[in-house]
């Protein structure tokens, strides 16, 4: 429906990835359209009265390439699409030619600049996402084909891994050596400096490796309008969430349901930090918990047990490595 569309200060009017079906004209107030950058965002531009906003969609359908937050209390005018497109098919065959390629232009300009973006954020990034699939492979592979066992694990031969990782798949030892210490200090491997150049290396769980390079390299081969992404600031919710639940039990469907306001009391004694009810809001968007329900004045959630506990580790692996910098590899 056409018209007048009030927000409070913060309100969302739009997000990224959703479908379009409408443009906006602000009225008054002020809207940030605002894109997702890893656990935060950033702002792409600010706009005021007057200012025209969501219009590039009218032409191709496409689903939004931001988002767009209310600044302050703002009135914007809604122009549905539906009603935009009756009145669109009576102009001028050359002038809505003219709009289109204007539009495709637009639109590729963007993209270019994304990438371009992209590129330079990846070539200041010690562990671009690619290169942890292929290092992690890489480590995987070799432990299976060339590893003996251990008590800890899998013995993995370290001069096999170097020479894999330099001649064969010609990467850096130096990030291999460095997120072999980070996979140490989240438990996954063994790194011990046996003196006189030897290094004993051993790998917890071989097929884990191999479930992260699955897992990660499905993730960015997505479109990211389909990408379930779990923020850093998340985590610390759902091992939250899998304190209380391996303490409860699951069903059969791998799922508990727990009780939200109870482990809100408890939360500080039992973690030494408040979880909060809406807390799980966001991962109840992304299917990783259902939404909140409301019985007998308490309130509880449905939980994806084995696929927080099977996700968790892959994320903490992938933020681990991108706050690597460069000084420090």
């Amino acid at each position: 429906m056409s018209g007048p569309k009030n927000l409070k200060k913060g309100d969302i009017l739009f997000r990224e990835n959703d479908p379009s079906e409408a443009m906006f004209v602000i009225k008054s107030g002020r809207i940030a359209i605002v894109k997702a950058k890893g656990s935060s965002e950033i702002t792409l531009a600010e706009l005021g009265p007057g200012d025209m906003l969501g219009e590039m969609a009218f032409f191709d359908n496409k689903p939004r390439s931001a988002g767009a937050r209310a600044l302050a209390d703002t009135v914007v005018i809604e122009l549905p699409f539906k009603a935009l497109n009756a009145q669109f098919k009576q102009f001028p065959e050359w002038l809505k030619a003219i709009v289109r390629t204007v539009n495709t232009h637009l639109r590729n300009a963007n993209m270019k600049i994304k990438q371009l973006e992209k590129s330079s954020e990846e070539e200041n990034t010690v562990f671009p996402p690619h290169t942890i699939t292929r290092l992690m492979a890489i480590v995987a592979m070799v432990a299976q084909k060339y590893g003996e066992k251990d008590p800890e694990g899998t013995l993995v031969p370290a001069g096999t891994l170097r020479r894999y990782t330099i001649q064969i798949f010609q990467q850096a030892t130096n990030k291999m050596d460095k997120m072999n210490q980070i996979l140490m200090a989240l438990g996954h491997m063994k790194v011990e400096d046996l003196g006189e150049g030897r290094t004993k290396i051993v790998v917890k769980d071989v097929g884990f490796f191999w479930s992260f390079v699955d897992f990660y390299n499905d993730y960015l081969f997505k479109d990211e309008g389909k990408r379930v992404t779990v923020e850093e600031k998340e985590l610390k919710i759902i091992r939250g969430l899998l304190f209380y639940g391996e303490k409860q039990g699951k069903d059969d469907k791998g799922r508990c349901k727990l009780n939200l306001t109870q482990i809100q009391n408890d939360s500080m004694r039992d973690l030494g930090w408040v979880l909060e009810v809406d807390f799980v809001n966001s991962l109840a968007e992304k299917g990783l918990t259902s939404d909140k329900l409301s019985e007998e004045g308490k309130l509880s959630s449905f939980v994806e047990l084995d696929e927080l506990k099977r996700i968790l580790p892959f994320w903490e692996i992938i933020y681990a490595l991108k706050k690597v910098q460069p000084r420090d590899s």
